[in-house]
Order: C-alpha cells, then structure tokens, then sequence
C-alpha cells in the first residue's frame, strides 16, 4: 500500500478519540464552551472565534476548591428544582392550597427552566463567562430570599416561576466548575461523570432533609437551607474566578424571536405534562388548548430555523437517523428513571409513610449513586459507551422487576437493594451517552453544540416531566382497573366478607353501640383497603411494564452492537481495497 493513502487512513480510525481530546483543550469549558483547538472549526455563526487559552494545572487544593464549589452550586440548584416537588401533600396546609393547586408551583418553575438554558449559553458567550457567573448567583440568591416571604399560593407561583428563571444557569456552572479542575484528557471522562453524580443525588438529598425543614418553619422552612446555600455559592463564584474564554459577538435578533418560540413551545408542553395527571387529561378543555399553542410554537420555531442561514437550531441534524437514535435512548432511559423519582416514592405515599419514614431509603439512593460515579470515573472512555449502558439497564430490569412484587407489607427495607441498583444504573447512563453526544457535534463544528445541548436538555428536564407523567397516568389507569375487580368480589352475601366487615367493625364497639353503624364503618375500612390493594397492584403493573421497557431498550442495544460488528468483520480489509 502506498505510504500516502496509509497516512490519509489513519485520521479516521481515530475521529471520536481525537474530537474528544480536541473538545476538552479549554480550561473550566462546559459542554456548551468547549471549542476545537482547529482553526478550520473555530467559528460560531460565521464569527472567527479567538484561540482558547492553554490549559494551567492547579495545585491539588485549589482543583479540590473548585470541586467543592461545583459541589456547592449543584447542591443549591437541585434543592431548588425538588424541594417543592417532594413535599407537595405537606405545603398544602402552610399555603392554603389544594393539591392541584400546588402542582403549579412545579410547572411554573419548569415553564422558563426547560429552554433558557439555551439562550443563556449565547450570553455567556457574549458577555463574559465571569459577569454572567456572577449576575446568574446574584440572582438566584434574590429569588431563594423571596420563598421566604411567601405565605399564599398566588405569591408562591409567582416566585416558583422566577426561580425556574434564576435557576437555569446554575446546572452549567455546577459542570464549568467541576471541569476546571481537570486537564483536558479527563474533562469529559472524570469531569462529567463526578458532574452529573452531583445533579443525581438533588432528588433523594431534598426529601432526606425536607423533614427537618418542614419542623423549622413549613413551606419557608423548606427554603432556609437554599438561601443558605446560594450565600455560600455566591461567595465561593466570587473567590474562585473561572477561566473565561475570549468575549464573543454571537448573538443575532432573530436568536432572540426565535427563542421566544421555543420557550412558549417547550414551557407550554412542560406544564402539560405537570399537571396533566393531577387535573386529568379529558376532563380539563385547557390542557389540550395548551398543548396545541405549544406544538404550533415550536413548529414556528422550525420553520423559521429551516430558512435561517445562521440557525439557533441545526434542524436538519437534530432530525439526521444518528442524532434521532440519540436523543430516543436519552430519553427511553429517562423515561425508565421516573420508576425511582415517581415510583417507589409514590407507592410508599400510598402506604401512609412519609419522608422522615424514608430516610435510610434515601441515604441507599445517594451512597449508590455517589459509589457509580466513581466507577464511572475509572471506565469512562471512547467506545465504552455501548457496554456501560448495558450494564447500567441490566441493573434497572433487576431493581424493577425485585420492585414489581411489592405489597401492603412492604416496607424502605424491602427495597434497599432494587433501589440502589435503578439508582447507581441512572449515574452510570448519562457521562457516556453526554460523551458520546457532545462528540458527535464537536465533528460537525461549533455550530452544532447548541443544536446538541437542546437535545440533551429536552430529554432530560422535559424528559423527566414527561416520565413522571406517564407514570402516574399508567398507575391511575391501572388502579382503576383493579379496584373494579376487587369491587366485583366484594359481595355482602358472601360470608367471608361479611365477617370480614364485622371484624374491622368491631373495632368501634366501644364507642358505637349501634350495629348498624359499625357495620357501615367496617364497609368504610374494607373498602379503604379494597383501595390499597388495588394502588399497590397498579404500582406493580407499573414496575413490571419498566422492567420490560429496559428489556426491550437491552434487547435492542445487543442486536445494534452485533449488528455493528457482523459489519465490521464483513467489510474489506483497507489492503484489500487499495492495490499495492
């Protein structure tokens, strides 16, 4: 073979190695910064993009420093995305609120958090990475003082939905400051997988201190801890300065129309999704209403970005099969991952147990995904991706199906280990697939990152809200199911029922002399139990049906692999193709 054709080969055995190395030569970039180190790809919307400063190692405290700040930063904004979701049934009362009510206090804030993060990465760029650290602290430190003067459910709204605003770019800065710490060869390995354990553990962290909050003073109680730590995090921004890539004018008008396309487009669906199962999806005209006005946003937002020379959005790619097949595993999985979040939580909900019930159950949760993320930092690299998801779905088929034979006698215990395998199986999905993603934009050039950080971003924060949805419309469905066939075996002339009535009657002979009325409160009881059961079958259904989904999701990944590599071995030989 000629020595040329040999040398013009090799570049592309080795496209994804080399695109991520390139992606990580920025000290303290998140995904959304990080930039080639070729002069043929440094440009953004047609702007040049000045050379990135060299990577500078720090001495070990200080990178320890910054971990502790990103630690710090993620913390602060998962508290404020799941303190209110994990106490909605307690803040009734403090707020004068009725259930459905209180669901709003969750889609007002994801309304604005699920599509700002897009524009934001545009300003950061603009404006200067530490001016917008310091404007995005400043604000969210505002906002955190504001929940403690709220005390009514109009109030609360209003701030919930600010804080969704101020909240948007704290996750970025939870990953800019993790990944400054680390040089270029360890950003998108160690760097994202000790990130996105940071932004795993909010959930379980928020209901295992909500107790103690709630005793300190109800629904401002819940945000004492938030301030608190927005005041460390501002201090810490402020002390620890981030290196800020070169200032650069990227922002065009019509970024900005657009934008508000997209927001009313994604916050729409986002609320949809919320309250959908609370409110009932046919028995609200709105909820449709509002659906349509959110798809016909974003089908404007796609027409305009197809006759744009300078696209917000790379339409075309984000549709290509490659990018399609990516964004459906990001968001299958997070679909899986609403056993946890809405699962097991609700079906102990359903029990009667409370958070403070739960408290070893969360302390699993966190110890398995903090353990994850560590061994996700030894075995994250190029081409792995495929085998860690495998294991990380053999995991959450084993912890869903241990989970689907739960009963009215389960109790935390009984579930320490399935939960800790769907919990470790959530941190070791998301650094491979991120790695795998963003280097799959860093090949197409700068003008795809955004393109790829709004996928990643509406599988998750949408992906999420749209999973729990899903979950709770299958449990109700399935719940009703039961509870028809529970009732239709419930029958007065069938003599174990009857004495099953007069058993939990009797309970009352003390205070209710009258058979008749304690026959009618022991009805009351079977019937409260009738419903028990029926809720603890639907949650079983529902375990069941994730375990089957993470099969066939398993089944396809195995059959794409050796798909890939009877490919691989069929394909000609390179000395075979070139004469020699």
């Amino acid at each position: 073979m000629d020595a040329r054709t040999e040398d013009a080969k090799a570049p592309e055995r080795d496209t994804e190695p080399a695109m991520l190395r390139e992606s990580a030569q920025v000290g303290g970039a998140a995904p959304a910064d990080l930039m080639p180190d070729g002069s043929a790809v440094r440009r953004w919307r047609g702007a040049p993009m000045p050379a990135p400063a060299p990577f500078v190692p720090k001495p070990a405290w200080l990178a320890a420093c910054y971990i502790i700040a990103s630690t710090m930063i993620a913390m602060t904004q998962g508290l404020g995305l799941n303190l209110v979701t994990a106490n909605l049934y307690q803040i009734q009362g403090p707020l004068g609120a009725t259930l459905n009510e209180t669901v709003w206090l969750s889609a007002a804030y994801l309304a604005p958090n699920v599509s700002l993060t897009l524009l934001l990465t545009k300003m950061r760029a603009q404006f200067g990475l530490r001016n917008f650290a310091t404007a995005a602290i400043l604000a969210f430190v505002a906002v955190a003082s504001l929940h403690l003067t709220v005390d009514d459910i109009q109030s609360a709204i209003v701030v919930r939905f600010f804080a969704g605003v101020a909240a948007s770019p704290m996750s970025s800065l939870a990953f800019l400051y993790m990944l400054e710490s680390f040089p270029p060869e360890r950003k998108m390995t160690v760097g994202v997988s000790l990130a996105m354990t940071n932004l795993s553990i909010a959930a379980p962290l928020a209901r295992l201190v909500s107790p103690r909050l709630l005793d300190l003073g109800d629904w401002n109680g819940l945000f004492l801890l938030e301030t608190a730590l927005a005041l460390v995090s501002f201090c810490l921004i402020r002390l620890l300065p981030l290196n800020s890539p070169p200032k650069t004018p990227v922002i065009e008008p019509m970024d900005v129309v657009n934008y508000v396309f997209i927001a009313v487009g994604l916050g729409s669906i986002a609320v949809v999704a919320t309250v959908g199962p609370f409110y009932w999806w046919f028995e609200a005209p709105w909820i449709g209403g509002l659906l349509a006005v959110g798809v016909a946003s974003l089908t404007v937002a796609v027409v305009i970005e197809l006759n744009r020379a300078n696209p917000l959005i790379d339409i075309r790619w984000i549709t290509s099969r490659e990018i399609l097949h990516f964004a459906g595993t990001l968001l299958l999985f997070r679909l899986l991952l609403s056993e946890q979040a809405s699962g097991a939580t609700g079906f102990f909900q359903v029990l009667g147990l409370k958070n403070e019930q739960m408290t070893t159950l969360y302390l699993v949760m966190i110890g398995s995904a903090v353990a994850a993320g560590l061994v996700c930092t030894l075995i994250v690299r190029p081409g792995r991706a495929p085998y860690i998801h495998i294991v990380a779905l053999s995991f959450l088929i084993a912890g869903s199906l241990m989970d689907a034979q739960a009963t009215v006698l389960t109790r935390p215990e009984q579930m320490y280990l399935s939960q800790g395998l769907i919990s470790a199986a959530g941190v070791l999905f998301l650094p491979p697939a991120m790695a795998v993603g963003f280097g799959s934009a860093m090949k197409k050039g700068m003008n795809y990152i955004l393109s790829f950080l709004i996928v990643f971003l509406t599988t998750q924060s949408l992906g999420g809200a749209i999973g729990s949805a899903v979950f709770r419309t299958f449990v109700t469905v399935r719940e009703k199911f039961h509870s028809n066939q529970i009732a239709e075996s419930v029958v007065l002339s069938d003599p174990v029922v009857a004495a099953r009535i007069a058993q939990l009657g009797a309970a009352y002979a003390r205070v209710l002399p009258d058979a008749a009325l304690r026959q009618a409160e022991g009805l009351a009881l079977l019937g409260t139990q009738a419903t028990q059961q029926a809720n603890v079958l639907a949650y079983n259904d529902a375990f069941l049906a994730t375990a089957v989904l993470a099969a066939l999701g398993l089944a396809a990944l195995l059959l794409h692999l050796a798909v890939t590599v009877l490919r691989t071995r069929l394909a000609p030989s390179p000395s075979a193709a070139v004469p020699s």
